[in-house]
């Protein structure tokens, strides 16, 4: 089993930790921003079904 050979220091463990911290919030705010997009129906980049087309096919 690996075993680390010096202690990771607090500076370096509070970098990792903000870091990941970081990319969380920036996936949540494209979350919200690209949910905020399909619901106003300007969404370029997202393809979805929706009801039109299925009223369509039937």
């Amino acid at each position: 089993m690996a075993v680390p050979k010096k202690k990771t220091s607090k500076g370096k463990r509070n970098q990792r930790r903000a870091h990941w911290n970081r990319k969380a919030a920036k996936a949540a705010e494209k979350a919200l921003s690209l949910g905020k997009s399909v619901l106003t129906g300007r969404s370029k980049g997202f393809v979805y079904p929706t009801d039109e087309d299925d009223a369509d096919e039937e």
